[in-house]
């Protein structure tokens, strides 16, 4: 976290990044986002794409117990979620889906375009890039890097692998706030190091190692052997339901 210090000399420690975040000025949405636990902000994207999914069918209006229903959720965990951003629904009435799925991409930072680096192009890095919800989501790959000079010069779904060597100049000239860690474990670090330092302040990690930012930015891990372990538990225990909203 970084310390706002004191008077104006604290504020302007910290604007040079807070204005990067920003969106339109909101600093009151920022700082509440700050305060929400992770699991409540995972279950608010689960939310929201039923919500899409909803509108796609013609739907109008949802009721907590019927999403509750679908997610395997209760409806008072819903309502207790949604009641960190004020009013959303009525009693009886339920959720109008227009309005509540408008609040939920500006809660998540989906109302805008997100600008990702990804560094790996081996076939992991190569099936991120032609996963097209990215692009529906609101995540625009804008560079794609690899180390192997073997691959540097070569295109992939559109997009030409470039050398690490042009990482930073690249990140900073369009502005990239994201990146995707696609490598190695052996070298994930370095990649994650070397995306802070161009001025990546979100990583979303598939190497299967625990990276080391500290308070340089926020990092997301996905560990496909953890998940598995997770369901190889359910099943052994006789236990069954979703375990999406757990995390």
């Amino acid at each position: 976290m970084v310390s706002h210090g004191s008077g104006d000399e604290g504020w302007f420690q910290i604007w040079p990044v807070m204005e990067r975040w920003l969106l339109g000025g909101r600093l009151r949405l920022m700082s509440l986002r700050q305060q929400i636990p992770g699991p409540t902000v995972k279950r608010l994207t689960l939310y929201l794409r039923e919500v899409d999914r909803r509108q796609a069918q013609g739907e109008t209006r949802i009721s907590s117990r019927e999403l509750g229903r679908v997610l395997g959720l209760t409806d008072t965990q819903i309502r207790k979620d949604l009641s960190w951003f004020g009013q959303f629904g009525q009693a009886g009435v339920g959720y109008v889906l227009e309005p509540l799925a408008s609040r939920l991409r500006e809660i998540l930072g989906k109302d805008r375009i997100w600008k990702t680096a990804l560094v790996g192009a081996g076939r992991l890095g190569q099936a991120i890039m032609s996963y097209g919800p990215f692009a529906r989501e609101g995540f625009e790959i804008a560079g794609v890097f690899d180390a192997d000079p073997d691959l540097v010069g070569k295109e992939v779904g559109g997009h030409p692998i470039r050398s690490m060597d042009e990482l930073e100049a690249i990140v900073k000239e369009r502005e990239i706030l994201l990146g995707i860690v696609s490598v190695p474990k052996e070298a994930a670090q370095d990649a994650a190091d070397q995306l802070i330092a161009a001025g990546v302040l979100g990583l979303l990690n598939f190497a299967p190692v625990r990276l080391e930012v500290g308070d340089r930015a926020s990092v997301a891990s996905v560990d496909f052997s953890s998940r598995l372990e997770r369901l190889a538990f359910q099943v052994s225990s006789g236990l069954k339901g979703s375990i999406d909203g757990e995390d």
